[in-house]
């Protein structure tokens, strides 16, 4: 939906088509395919619903799961969940209604809530780096320093933050109208395809909020590395076989979720915009928009004991209970 509007200046004295909703790219004219792309989104939504439910649930129910490392990481959980269910469900939608548009309104509740999650989990991968660094390099300190209260504060401060990070990008990029092009080669508002529909003012605005956030998480990105640097440098100087495995069964699978995040940071900053290649669109965005809700839990399962063996209880409890 567009509308013409009349500007006075002189810069504008030409009509101007105003942007109020968009139109996302389909990536199959062909309605079966369509249901079929739809099918496979519901099932990865769904598996990656379920895995990151049961990690919260185990770390909540488990005693043994109470410590400032897996109160992070069921953090994390809760941002996964939310990452995946601000663009996925509305693709699913829009495949089976065969209805590709978006409202302005939609489009901005979807770039906040993206960027704001994505934000606060920068935030906490540095707090469970320097959980991990704190563990492993100064074990004796590690019950002074990280301290239940000291937890809830950064947790906190992580979501405050992402969330006055995405005000600010948000706030910038729909504080004026949008012109031209109103279809988004993504299955959902993507940053870089709405600002090729901004105006130059906006763009240039935001470039410059993005240049200074990317030093920002550049840092963050070095103190991540320098982290684990050290943890490893230490771990291999352990004595003790076992005392090393343990460790490391602890920050590995911290240091393999780190590497997906920037692999799909990678991605989102060199993966290249195409008009006419939505399936090049769509391999790129699931790098950063399902893949690190989808494979976390997994990851966890797969690599901690203590998650392994929380979960195994809670699906013996749901579907082996006990007689009596």
């Amino acid at each position: 939906c567009c509308f013409k509007m009349n500007y006075s200046t002189q810069a504008d004295m030409a009509n101007f088509t105003i942007i109020m909703e968009f139109f996302l790219m389909e990536y199959s004219s062909i309605r079966e395919l369509q249901v079929l792309h739809a099918m496979l989104f519901l099932l990865i939504y769904m598996a990656a619903l379920m895995g990151n439910f049961l990690t919260i649930t185990a770390i909540v129910t488990d005693p043994h799961l109470h410590s400032p490392m897996y109160f992070f990481l069921s953090n994390l959980s809760l941002l996964d969940i939310g990452c995946i269910s601000v663009t996925v469900p509305k693709f699913i939608v829009n495949s089976l209604t065969h209805n590709q548009t978006i409202s302005l309104l939609g489009c901005a509740l979807q770039i906040f809530f993206f960027s704001f999650l994505a934000a606060t989990e920068i935030a906490l991968l540095v707090a469970m780096s320097y959980d991990r660094f704190v563990a492993i390099c100064q074990p004796l300190h590690y019950g002074v320093i990280m301290t239940p209260a000291r937890c809830i504060w950064v947790a906190t401060s992580s979501w405050l933050t992402g969330c006055v990070y995405s005000a600010i990008h948000t706030g910038n990029m729909f504080r004026l109208p949008f012109s031209g092009s109103n279809v988004i080669h993504q299955f959902f508002c993507d940053v870089p395809h709405i600002l090729k529909v901004s105006c130059s003012e906006v763009r240039n605005t935001e470039y410059v909020l993005l240049a200074a956030s990317s030093t920002i998480v550049l840092f963050c990105f070095g103190f991540l590395i320098i982290s684990y640097t050290y943890i490893f440098s230490t771990v291999f100087k352990m004595p003790s076989v076992e005392g090393r495995y343990k460790a490391l069964s602890t920050c590995s699978p911290q240091l393999i979720i780190f590497f997906l995040f920037v692999l799909a940071a990678l991605v989102t900053v060199l993966g290249p915009l195409s008009d006419t290649s939505p399936i090049q669109n769509l391999l790129i965005s699931m790098t950063y928009t399902i893949l690190p809700p989808f494979m976390n839990p997994i990851i966890y399962s797969l690599r901690n004991t203590k998650i392994k063996t929380a979960l195994c209880r809670i699906i013996k409890t749901l579907f082996f209970p006990r007689k009596n």
